[in-house]
Formats: C-alpha cells, sequence, structure tokens
C-alpha cells in the first residue's frame, strides 16, 4: 500500500467510527429508558471518560487529573450536570460501576468520551458490548474472563468519535522531541507505541505519518517506531530493535513513549529495559519516561466536542 492510499484508508476508517458513533444504535438505549424516559422526567446530563485502565497509580491520577481540569468548563454551560472517570479494566471505578451512579442521581443522559489513541478493538467492540449495546460474541467471553461487568443503563447513551490524535499527536510528539534534542543533524526520532495486533495498519501510518511531520519540524531527517505492549507482548525487544534502526543513520537516537500517561511498567521497565539492550546507550541514547497527557490540545479537543454533543441533546438534534 502506497502512503498516499494508506493515509486515505485511515481517513475513511476514521469517518466510519465517526458515523458508527452517531448512529441510533449507539446514541438511544432500546431499554425502557432511551427517549422516552427522558421525555418524561426533567433532562440531566452527564459526561463520563472512559479510559482503558491501568495497574499503575500514575497512570490513574493522570486521567483523573486530566477530568479535574476540565471540570469547570464543561459545566460552565448548563448543558452537563456531572462529570465522572471510568477505567475500562483492571480497576474501580469501572464503566458499570460509573453508568449505575448516573442512573441512581438520575441523568436522563449520558455522553461518553473514549480516551484512547486511535481505533481498537475496545472502540468498536468492548464498549458498546460493555453497555449493552451490541453481543459481540469476543468481547463478551473476553469480559468474562477479565470479570469486566456489564450494565445497560436507564439513560440514553452517546458515544463521541476519538479524540483526533492524528493531528494532537503531531504537535505533541514534536514538542517532546525538542525538549530532549541539541544537535538535529546527528538525532533520529524513535516512538514507542503499545499497539494493536488487528489495527497494525492503521498504527503503523498514524506513526509514520507523525513522525514525517516532527521532521518537516524539527530538520531530523531519520525515525523508526516499534511497540512496548500489545503486538509484542509486552516485551522490550521491538523497541531495542526501533533505535538499532535510527542508530544505523545517526549517532544519538530520542526515544518518545507514545502513551497516553505514566505507566512504570511501560516507561521504565519495558521501554527503559529495550534501552538497556543498546551498547553505550548512556551517551547514544536520549529518553525522558513521559507521556502525551497532560496536554492541552487534548483538554480542549474533549471539552469542545462535549459542548457539541451536549448542545444537540440539550436542542434535541440526538
Amino acid at each position: 500500500m502506497s502512503q498516499k492510499i494508506g493515509f486515505r484508508y485511515l481517513s475513511i476508517l476514521r469517518a466510519f467510527y465517526i458515523l458508527f458513533a452517531l448512529s441510533p444504535v449507539i446514541l438511544i438505549q432500546s431499554c425502557a429508558g432511551g427517549k422516552e424516559h427522558a421525555g418524561q422526567v426533567q433532562q440531566k446530563t452527564g459526561v463520563l471518560l472512559m479510559n482503558h485502565g491501568s495497574r499503575s497509580e500514575a497512570w490513574r491520577n493522570t486521567l483523573l487529573t486530566l477530568e479535574d481540569s476540565i471540570r469547570e468548563d464543561v459545566l460552565q454551560s448548563g448543558h452537563v450536570q456531572g462529570i465522572k472517570t471510568a477505567f475500562m479494566e483492571y480497576n474501580e471505578p469501572s464503566i458499570a460501576t460509573r453508568l449505575k451512579e448516573f442512573d441512581n442521581e438520575g441523568y436522563t443522559n449520558v455522553i461518553i468520551v473514549p480516551v484512547f489513541l486511535t481505533v481498537s478493538p475496545h472502540s468498536f467492540d468492548d464498549i458498546p458490548t460493555i453497555i449493552g449495546l451490541k453481543e459481540d460474541p469476543q468481547s463478551m467471553e473476553l469480559l468474562k474472563i477479565e470479570k469486566i461487568e456489564r450494565y445497560t443503563p436507564r439513560a440514553a447513551i452517546t458515544i463521541t468519535p476519538l479524540p483526533d490524535f492524528a493531528e494532537i499527536l503531531k504537535a505533541n510528539i514534536a514538542g517532546r522531541f525538542k525538549t530532549l534534542s541539541e544537535a538535529p543533524g546527528d538525532e533520529g526520532l524513535v516512538m514507542i507505541a503499545y499497539g494493536d495486533a488487528t489495527y497494525t495498519r492503521e498504527w503503523s501510518e498514524l506513526l509514520t505519518e507523525t513522525g514525517e511531520y516532527v521532521c518537516q519540524q524539527t530538520g531530523i531527517t531519520d525515525f523508526s517506531f516499534g511497540w512496548c505492549g500489545h503486538i509484542v507482548h509486552y516485551a522490550p525487544d521491538s523497541t531495542t530493535a526501533a533505535i538499532r534502526r535510527v542508530l544505523n543513520k545517526k549517532k544519538t537516537a530520542v526515544v518518545v513513549p507514545v502513551l497516553v500517561a505514566v505507566d512504570e511498567m511501560f516507561q521504565v521497565k519495558i521501554i527503559g529495559d529495550g534501552i538497556a539492550k543498546i551498547d553505550s546507550h548512556e551517551t547514544k541514547v536520549k529518553y525522558k519516561p513521559d507521556a502525551i497527557l497532560p496536554d492541552l490540545n487534548v483538554s480542549n479537543w474533549i471539552v469542545n466536542t462535549i459542548a457539541v454533543y451536549a448542545d444537540s441533546i440539550k436542542n434535541g438534534k440526538i
């Protein structure tokens, strides 16, 4: 697949997800809640920021901080009466826990905002299955194995599209590269992501697009990327290989984690172990175990997206 065709494919896939997220099947529950319920009581809209979840306290706190940072902006219009955060797995509060809270507090509508990097089975299958809008057999089996509770809320549900990380990621990675860079002519960029085996093509295109942008913005000529998890099942080897590809052409590799938040297992253990396998890595590799968040562009996108959907709900458009 040529680069041009690849990017077009990714754009089409993103467009498909937006249509999927806006379809009546996703927006309105078919249970007794739904539109009929909303018409019987005063409208009350909540927002659920939904993320993957992690065993890392630092990771979880970053996502909770995101909620705190946008709370005032989200609530100021009066179209949204509450905002919560839920973790899909590993932790409480879970999606089911939060949706039960919204029901118990009398919410008629809930806007779910998935805080994920790009498309994945979580977006298409797991989330709709968890909230009772889909009966995906594979997702249902995985949810049982991982002991993730399913719950169909009384409130009408709207799932927003994923954040436009294709654009947000470019500026984020370029800015973080610049903070570590000292001599761009001698350096190359290495991006390490938590990929998804089902969507390897989309992930690769996203990182290629980002790498080319960083080259344009910084003057570097080489970049590479690898995986710290999922595709490689939590292994450092892909990180080591990606660094070596850059060091074959450049004196220094600048490693930037393409991860939503800091999780010690990924940023410190897996990526760190991958770097440690490089001879003379102390001088050849520059690395800061940081993450995409906090990022004002991410916060602004979420606030603006919530405003659009809350206004549509208020005016009966969805």
